[in-house]
């Protein structure tokens, strides 16, 4: 199920299902408010946005609330995260799937709203997306995010960050399938549960913020899924940023985990994840590795109708 693309004139509904929008935060939500509104669009806050009763954040319910009403609310064409943090999967219970079957739409975000995105895939078939949050829009020091929103869910493109973006191989191959992933912490919870997802012949895009997780929490994450069998079930992996002090990078801790086990492709690149260059990409639809191939991965199919 593929959402509609946003034109000028559109609203864009804001949400924040894992972090509410802090003091700390308003200048930068500001100031994307005033570059979306100077780029054309509409925009509506959500009503628990800023709320914080529990003393670390909106409730559920209140987190929930804002997300239903986004997608059932005719006038918003794309429903956006206001920021990350820790605890979107606290909301699983309380999505409305059938509600966003019946009301496909842009949904976007990144880091820990990557849950919400791939549980919406999973439950629903609707293709969700991550990209630049809301509030971070204005905080990035090029406009390769901006540009990114814009190209993917205003002109539709199918290309995956910029020609000059450069990617490594770390394992040779070819392999096609359904793109899935996001944080790499959020994904290891996503493995097995109630609410897990399906990585059967999925490529994985994953990324992790060194801040939060030095190299021996990304081992854990990593061992994680090796003991849950989804590196013998998946068909490929996008590794994207992760800079830590140290100097490990996430392959060299993917490699001491998995050494020469698995044949399936591996690549890496610096535009997505934790960082300043944020490729918008989607999650849901079929793509294809090719480490012989001067554009190392690509978009199957149309993101946007």
């Amino acid at each position: 199920m593929i959402p509609a693309r946003i034109q000028k004139g559109d609203t864009l509904g804001i949400i924040a299902p894992s972090d509410s929008v802090t003091e700390k935060n308003l200048e930068e939500f500001n100031n994307s408010i005033l570059l979306m509104e100077g780029s054309g669009y509409k925009l509506k806050i959500g009503k628990n946005v800023f709320a914080n009763p529990t003393g670390y954040g909106a409730t559920a319910e209140q987190k929930a609330e804002d997300l239903n009403k986004m997608f059932a609310d005719d006038d918003v064409k794309m429903v956006w995260c206001a920021k990350g943090g820790f605890n979107s999967n606290s909301i699983f219970d309380l999505i409305d799937y059938e509600l966003i079957k019946k009301n496909p739409k842009i949904l976007c975000g990144y880091s820990d709203t990557t849950a919400i995105a791939n549980m919406i895939y999973e439950k629903t078939g609707l293709v969700t997306f991550s990209g630049q949050t809301f509030k971070g829009l204005s905080a990035c020091e090029t406009e390769y995010c901006y540009k990114e929103i814009i190209k993917r869910f205003q002109d539709g493109s199918l290309e995956l960050g910029t020609e000059d973006d450069e990617y490594k191989v770390i394992n040779p191959g070819q392999a096609e399938g359904i793109m899935i992933g996001g944080n790499l912490s959020i994904m290891s919870n996503l493995i097995t549960g109630k609410y897990n997802v399906d990585v059967t012949d999925k490529i994985l895009f994953l990324e992790e913020f060194w801040l939060e997780s030095p190299p021996e929490a990304v081992s854990s994450y990593f061992y994680r899924m090796k003991q849950n069998d989804v590196f013998s079930k998946i068909k490929g992996i996008w590794l994207g940023g992760y800079e830590h002090e140290s100097g490990i990078t996430l392959a060299q801790v993917l490699k001491d985990t998995i050494g020469n086990e698995y044949d399936f492709p591996i690549i890496q690149s610096d535009n997505f994840g934790h960082i300043d260059p944020k490729t918008v990409i989607p999650i849901g639809v079929k793509v294809r590795i090719d480490t012989d191939d001067e554009v190392k991965i690509k978009l199957l199919e149309e993101c946007v109708k």
